[in-house]
């Protein structure tokens, strides 16, 4: 085997072994999926070049930690004006988890159940009230275990500092932090419960699952059909969640459970297949206490195909439909 196909070889070892984790804090630091991956293949391919010529680094891990963290950075500087003009609410580019939320390096439960915890929607909305140099140092010291002195190199700070912005950064993330139920099968079983009764429009079902300050929070980016703020309140849900059913039932539309970002949660599809939206719920002490929904289809896209929502609703609108 030649050099060049040994270092080839070794490059695709270490992308198999260290993919999962650059994404993970990729994907933490933007909310994005799409982008996350970008970044990862572009820190591969600055790696490859840069083994090419100069060999190994001592620690793969920790120089393509760097890169990621790095760039990442830069990207949510740049980044900051777009939010600002965003139209309605921001909410991260959902992550379908499957039933089975996030395997975590480490065998132990409390440390799975902490990093789960870390992808949720609600988790990532918080983080963004840090600023990239809070959420990059946070999120590599106290989610995935760096040390000060490692988090110090990935940064380009002294340790000292990065226990500085460390503790200011977990001072606002405690503050906030989200609180879920701890029994997934007890969650997931009123989470099917509670879809199923917005899907057939139950509002008596619905009225006993929502808590009583209940918020609704939507993601459509100027799509036609969007809730501009947060809905709150369990009699105002409820309705909305009731017609949300109706307008589902009105365009042969279903529901399709899955896990989205460790959270229960439900793929919404069109007649033919298509993806319109996905939703998920926050479970906290046996009711639903928070409703999600991402429409907007940039949101979407990492997903698969999507439907066309102005021709859902224009059908919906002709003579002779449910809705007419």
């Amino acid at each position: 085997m030649s050099e060049g196909s040994a270092g080839s070889t070794e490059t695709a070892e270490i992308y198999q072994t260290l993919r999962p984790l650059l994404f993970s804090i990729a994907y933490r630091m933007l909310g994005s999926v799409t982008e996350a991956e970008d970044i990862v293949q572009e820190a591969f391919v600055r790696y490859h070049r840069a083994t090419a010529s100069n060999g190994q680094p001592e620690s793969p891990k920790a120089y393509l930690s760097t890169i990621v963290t790095r760039l990442c950075i830069d990207h949510l500087q740049s980044a900051r004006v777009r939010r600002e003009s965003y139209v309605g609410e921001w909410l991260p580019e959902p992550l379908l988890t499957g039933p089975e939320p996030l395997a975590s390096a480490t065998p132990d439960p409390a440390a799975t159940a902490e990093q789960a915890d870390t992808l949720s929607i609600a988790f990532l909305v918080l983080l963004e009230r840090l600023t990239p140099l809070e959420r990059a140092v946070f999120l590599l010291h106290d989610v995935f275990g760096y040390d000060y002195d490692e988090t110090a190199g990935i940064v380009g700070r002294t340790a000292v500092s990065c226990r500085q912005v460390a503790h200011r950064a977990r001072q606002h993330v405690e503050a906030g932090r989200p609180r879920f139920d701890v029994e997934a099968s007890q969650r997931d079983e009123l989470a099917a419960r509670f879809f199923g009764a917005v899907e057939h429009g139950d509002m008596q079902a619905l009225v006993t699952m929502l808590a009583a300050d209940v918020e609704v929070h939507g993601d459509s980016a100027g799509a036609p059909v969007s809730w501009k703020r947060q809905i709150a309140g369990r009699e105002q849900v409820g309705h909305l969640l009731v017609a949300l059913g109706r307008q589902l039932r009105a365009v042969h539309g279903s529901f399709e459970p899955t896990g989205v970002n460790g959270q229960p949660g439900v793929l919404v599809r069109a007649a033919d297949g298509s993806l319109i939206a996905v939703m998920t719920v926050d479970v906290v002490d046996g009711q639903v206490q928070t409703f999600r929904s991402v429409i907007s289809p940039g949101k979407l896209q990492h997903l698969g195909p999507l439907a066309d929502l102005s021709k859902l609703i224009d059908e919906r609108r002709q003579p002779g439909s449910a809705e007419a």
